[in-house]
Protein backbone atom coordinates (compact mmCIF):
# COMPACT_ATOMS: atom_id res chain seq x y z
CA UNK A 1 0.00 0.00 0.00
CA UNK A 2 1.33 3.19 -1.04
CA UNK A 3 0.61 6.06 1.35
CA UNK A 4 -0.41 9.37 0.14
CA UNK A 5 -0.59 13.16 2.24
CA UNK A 6 -1.00 16.04 0.88
CA UNK A 7 2.02 18.30 0.69
CA UNK A 8 -0.01 21.07 2.15
CA UNK A 9 -1.14 19.02 5.50
CA UNK A 10 2.55 17.57 6.01
CA UNK A 11 3.90 21.57 6.13
CA UNK A 12 1.34 21.74 8.83
CA UNK A 13 2.55 19.17 10.70
CA UNK A 14 5.74 20.00 10.57
CA UNK A 15 5.52 23.40 11.61
CA UNK A 16 2.87 22.28 14.73
CA UNK A 17 5.46 19.58 15.53
CA UNK A 18 8.49 21.82 15.48
CA UNK A 19 6.48 24.28 17.38
CA UNK A 20 5.77 21.57 20.58
CA UNK A 21 8.92 20.64 20.07
CA UNK A 22 12.18 22.50 21.86
CA UNK A 23 15.59 22.05 19.88
CA UNK A 24 18.14 20.34 21.36
CA UNK A 25 18.24 18.71 24.82
CA UNK A 26 20.05 20.98 27.10
CA UNK A 27 21.83 17.38 29.13
CA UNK A 28 25.66 17.45 30.41
CA UNK A 29 27.46 14.58 28.60
CA UNK A 30 29.52 14.07 31.98
CA UNK A 31 26.82 13.76 34.16
CA UNK A 32 25.05 11.48 31.26
CA UNK A 33 28.01 9.09 31.32
CA UNK A 34 27.54 8.12 34.99
CA UNK A 35 24.16 6.87 33.96
CA UNK A 36 23.96 5.97 30.99
CA UNK A 37 27.00 3.95 31.03
CA UNK A 38 25.08 0.59 31.50
CA UNK A 39 23.10 1.62 28.24
CA UNK A 40 25.94 0.24 26.19
CA UNK A 41 25.63 -3.33 27.75
CA UNK A 42 22.88 -3.49 25.10
CA UNK A 43 23.10 -0.56 22.79
CA UNK A 44 26.86 -0.77 22.60
CA UNK A 45 27.17 -4.51 21.27
CA UNK A 46 27.02 -4.93 17.84
CA UNK A 47 24.10 -7.21 16.92
CA UNK A 48 23.03 -7.44 20.55
CA UNK A 49 19.43 -8.86 20.68
CA UNK A 50 16.35 -8.40 22.18
CA UNK A 51 15.54 -12.02 24.25
CA UNK A 52 11.39 -12.26 23.31
CA UNK A 53 10.07 -10.80 20.59
CA UNK A 54 13.71 -11.70 18.99
CA UNK A 55 15.23 -8.69 17.12
CA UNK A 56 18.28 -6.50 17.24
CA UNK A 57 18.46 -3.51 19.79
CA UNK A 58 18.74 -0.53 18.07
CA UNK A 59 21.59 1.64 17.08
CA UNK A 60 22.29 4.95 18.74
CA UNK A 61 25.17 6.21 17.45
CA UNK A 62 23.98 9.62 15.71
CA UNK A 63 20.81 9.67 17.07
CA UNK A 64 20.44 13.39 18.05
CA UNK A 65 19.91 13.90 21.82
CA UNK A 66 16.49 15.70 21.84
CA UNK A 67 14.66 12.43 19.77
CA UNK A 68 16.48 10.34 22.72
CA UNK A 69 15.45 12.57 25.25
CA UNK A 70 11.67 12.08 23.99
CA UNK A 71 12.01 7.97 23.45
CA UNK A 72 13.11 7.78 26.93
CA UNK A 73 10.78 9.69 28.19
CA UNK A 74 8.37 7.56 26.34
CA UNK A 75 9.49 4.20 28.00
CA UNK A 76 9.35 6.22 31.52
CA UNK A 77 5.92 7.19 30.70
CA UNK A 78 4.39 4.27 29.12
CA UNK A 79 3.72 5.58 25.70
CA UNK A 80 6.48 2.69 24.62
CA UNK A 81 6.53 -0.43 26.11
CA UNK A 82 9.98 -2.65 26.78
CA UNK A 83 10.44 -4.20 30.15
CA UNK A 84 13.72 -3.25 30.58
CA UNK A 85 13.88 -0.07 29.24
CA UNK A 86 10.25 0.82 30.75
CA UNK A 87 12.43 -0.23 34.45
CA UNK A 88 15.35 1.85 33.29
CA UNK A 89 13.91 4.57 32.74
CA UNK A 90 11.46 4.93 35.97
CA UNK A 91 13.52 6.29 38.35
CA UNK A 92 14.82 8.84 35.81
CA UNK A 93 14.27 12.63 36.24
CA UNK A 94 13.60 15.06 33.52
CA UNK A 95 17.51 16.53 34.26
CA UNK A 96 18.59 12.69 33.83
CA UNK A 97 17.00 11.71 31.12
CA UNK A 98 18.36 14.96 28.84
CA UNK A 99 21.80 14.17 30.62
CA UNK A 100 21.71 10.61 29.62
CA UNK A 101 20.80 11.62 26.19
CA UNK A 102 23.33 14.44 25.44
CA UNK A 103 26.00 11.80 26.66
CA UNK A 104 24.25 8.52 24.50
CA UNK A 105 24.13 10.97 21.44
CA UNK A 106 28.02 12.50 21.35
CA UNK A 107 29.03 8.93 20.81
CA UNK A 108 30.00 7.58 17.01
CA UNK A 109 27.62 9.44 14.51
CA UNK A 110 30.02 10.26 11.78
CA UNK A 111 28.16 9.40 9.40
CA UNK A 112 25.22 10.84 9.76
CA UNK A 113 26.91 13.98 10.88
CA UNK A 114 27.94 13.84 6.88
CA UNK A 115 24.78 14.05 5.75
CA UNK A 116 24.20 10.65 5.14
CA UNK A 117 24.38 9.62 1.36
CA UNK A 118 21.83 10.35 -1.54
CA UNK A 119 19.46 7.53 -1.77
CA UNK A 120 16.87 6.39 -4.07
CA UNK A 121 13.13 7.38 -3.98
CA UNK A 122 10.57 4.73 -3.63
CA UNK A 123 6.85 4.50 -3.16
CA UNK A 124 6.71 3.64 0.21
CA UNK A 125 9.08 6.86 1.40
CA UNK A 126 6.93 9.26 -0.57
CA UNK A 127 5.33 10.54 3.42
CA UNK A 128 8.44 9.15 5.64
CA UNK A 129 10.99 11.77 3.76
CA UNK A 130 8.95 14.72 5.15
CA UNK A 131 10.39 14.40 8.72
CA UNK A 132 13.00 11.24 8.22
CA UNK A 133 14.86 12.80 4.95
CA UNK A 134 15.41 11.81 1.62
CA UNK A 135 18.44 9.62 2.72
CA UNK A 136 16.91 8.74 6.67
CA UNK A 137 18.68 11.58 8.09
CA UNK A 138 16.45 13.17 10.31
CA UNK A 139 15.08 16.86 9.39
CA UNK A 140 14.82 17.88 12.98
CA UNK A 141 16.31 16.90 15.96
CA UNK A 142 13.04 15.96 17.55
CA UNK A 143 12.86 13.24 14.84
CA UNK A 144 14.28 9.91 14.87
CA UNK A 145 17.02 9.04 11.79
CA UNK A 146 16.18 5.93 10.07
CA UNK A 147 19.31 5.56 8.31
CA UNK A 148 21.42 2.16 8.71
CA UNK A 149 18.93 1.17 11.29
CA UNK A 150 18.92 -2.48 11.95
CA UNK A 151 15.61 -4.00 9.81
CA UNK A 152 14.48 -6.18 12.43
CA UNK A 153 13.74 -3.04 14.81
CA UNK A 154 12.48 -0.95 12.26
CA UNK A 155 10.07 -3.69 11.95
CA UNK A 156 9.56 -4.06 15.45
CA UNK A 157 8.80 -0.67 16.28
CA UNK A 158 6.81 0.25 12.98
CA UNK A 159 4.29 -2.83 14.26
CA UNK A 160 4.54 -1.39 17.44
CA UNK A 161 2.57 1.90 16.39
CA UNK A 162 0.30 -0.19 14.38
CA UNK A 163 -0.75 -2.25 16.71
CA UNK A 164 -0.83 0.54 19.42
CA UNK A 165 1.90 -0.78 21.47
CA UNK A 166 3.82 2.30 21.10
CA UNK A 167 2.08 5.60 21.30
CA UNK A 168 2.54 8.56 19.23
CA UNK A 169 0.23 11.00 17.13
CA UNK A 170 1.54 11.35 14.37
CA UNK A 171 3.60 7.61 13.75
CA UNK A 172 0.01 5.93 14.71
CA UNK A 173 -2.45 7.08 12.10
CA UNK A 174 0.24 6.78 9.38
CA UNK A 175 1.50 3.45 10.26
CA UNK A 176 -2.10 1.99 10.97
CA UNK A 177 -2.23 2.72 6.91
CA UNK A 178 0.68 -0.03 6.34
CA UNK A 179 -0.09 -3.51 5.34
CA UNK A 180 2.75 -6.20 6.59
CA UNK A 181 4.20 -5.63 3.26
CA UNK A 182 4.56 -2.16 3.51
CA UNK A 183 6.74 -1.93 6.52
CA UNK A 184 8.49 -4.87 5.15
CA UNK A 185 9.85 -3.01 2.49
CA UNK A 186 10.36 0.65 4.63
CA UNK A 187 12.42 -1.62 7.44
CA UNK A 188 14.49 -2.83 4.46
CA UNK A 189 15.28 0.18 2.73
CA UNK A 190 16.04 2.71 5.59
CA UNK A 191 18.33 -0.60 6.98
CA UNK A 192 20.54 -0.33 3.91
CA UNK A 193 21.11 3.20 4.00
CA UNK A 194 24.39 4.99 5.39
CA UNK A 195 23.55 6.25 8.69
CA UNK A 196 23.88 5.18 12.33
CA UNK A 197 26.37 3.23 13.91
CA UNK A 198 26.50 0.78 16.79
CA UNK A 199 27.88 2.78 19.89
CA UNK A 200 31.15 0.38 20.66
CA UNK A 201 32.25 0.34 23.75
CA UNK A 202 36.23 1.77 23.72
Amino acid sequence: MIIKTKIVLIAALLVTMTAANPGLAAGDPAAGAELGYSCLGCHGIDGYRNAYPSYRVPKLGGQKAAYLVIAITGYREGKRAHPTMGAQASSLTDQQIEDVAAYLASLGGDTVAAGGAPAPSIDQTATCIACHGQSGISLSPTWPTLAGQHEDYLEHALNQYRDGTRTDTVMAPLASMLTDADVEILARYYSRLDGLETTEVD
